[in-house]
This record gives C-alpha cells, structure tokens and sequence, in this order.
C-alpha cells in the first residue's frame, strides 16, 4: 500500500514537472483570461495579478526557475581572478 501510494505520488510531481517545462504559463485565475477584471462601478480595468498579459508563470515553473538561479549564483566563477573577497562584501 506506501508503494502504491508513493508511485502515485511521484508520478503525479513527474506529470506536473513535465507540463512546467512543455507549457510554463497558464491562464489567469483572477481574470479567466481575459486580462481585464469588473469593478464595482463596472468599469473594465487591467487584471492586477497577470498586468492584462492574461497568463501567470504556474508555481512549479516558478520554483524551478529560482532553483536554477541559486545554483547558477552559487557556482559561477570568481569575476575578480587574483582577488579574494569574502563571500558576505
């Protein structure tokens, strides 16, 4: 029964991880796509989550993003060879 449930479960965060890679934007959830929202006077004004672009980065592409941002900072070469500086100035 963990077997089946942890194969599930992986499953399901590979399906998800692939869907961040083949599509990384999805329509926006507080203007359904339209990128304009109804206000109380019913006048017609930008969405402000998506900025009237009418898609959003999903979260999973977002997370991926910034892990590859950390790893990319964390490892990249010295830009002052000769110089040591420490790592907090």
């Amino acid at each position: 029964m963990l077997l089946a449930s942890t194969g599930l479960i992986l499953l399901t965060l590979a399906g998800y991880a692939a869907l961040c890679a083949l599509q990384p934007f999805a329509v926006c959830r507080k203007c359904s796509g339209t990128g304009l929202r109804d206000t109380r006077r019913r006048s017609l004004k930008l969405c402000r989550r998506c900025h009237g672009d009418r898609y959003r980065l999903r979260a999973g592409r977002r997370l991926a993003n910034t892990s590859r941002r950390l790893h990319h900072d964390g490892t990249r070469s010295d830009p002052t060879p000769g110089k040591e500086t420490l790592p907090w100035q």
